[in-house]
């Protein structure tokens, strides 16, 4: 098993959730940020082929190992769209990029909209090399409902507006420890450690 990782991410709390979640291994993640890495092109309309460009682009600029997550939340009532748009999200109208923005965005485009069933989608890739042929893909899901306004202090992005009825509350709300056990990226973590243990011969 590799004791480092390069995450194809500058995204400090995407770091902070992955390396707790990745704990079990005894690997240490390192943002590609760190190394130099520029962020790769992200063109496609999936979250799984974005997440194999992010791996395959961090992998060939560090020559390490590489973890890509490609994250986005999918609203039923706009066809599974913001997608993997989600980061840009505010940008499509007039605002400027940022979990706030997208938030007020995401609030204003569904006011008066009735199904606000979502789900937050993480799909995990890990390569071992650029010409992996068989990256690990792990991909965790967490349904809920868009709530009518931000509610909670913790976690980062949607947080504050995804309401989870399992808890009754947003997972901005919920302690981080249980955010993590529950969220989508904490599933797919769950899945990348088992892949990981089996395929790559992890402790």
């Amino acid at each position: 098993m590799p004791p480092q990782l390069v995450l194809a991410s500058n995204n400090r709390g995407k770091l902070a959730e992955l390396q707790a979640m990745l704990a079990p291994l005894g690997v240490r993640l390192v943002c590609q940020a760190e190394l130099g890495i520029g962020e790769a092109e992200e063109p496609h309309r999936t979250f799984v082929e974005n997440a194999l460009a992010k791996a395959r682009h961090a992998a060939r600029e560090s020559g390490l190992p590489a973890l890509a997550d490609d994250a986005g939340l999918c609203v039923d009532a706009f066809g599974g769209l913001p997608g993997v748009d989600t980061a840009f999200y505010a940008t499509q109208f007039g605002l400027p990029k940022g979990d706030d923005h997208n938030v007020q965005a995401l609030l204003e485009q569904m006011r008066g909209v009735g199904n606000r069933r979502a789900a937050l989608v993480s799909t995990l890739v890990a390569m071992r090399s650029p010409e992996d042929p068989e990256p690990l893909i792990a991909v965790g899901r967490a349904v809920g409902e868009i709530t009518r306004e931000p509610m909670g202090e913790h976690g980062f992005g949607f947080d504050p507006v995804m309401f989870i009825p399992a808890f009754g509350k947003t997972f901005a709300q919920l302690p981080p420890e249980v955010k993590n056990a529950h969220s989508h990226r904490g599933q797919a973590a769950r899945q990348m450690v088992q892949l990981m243990k089996e395929r790559w011969g992890a402790a």
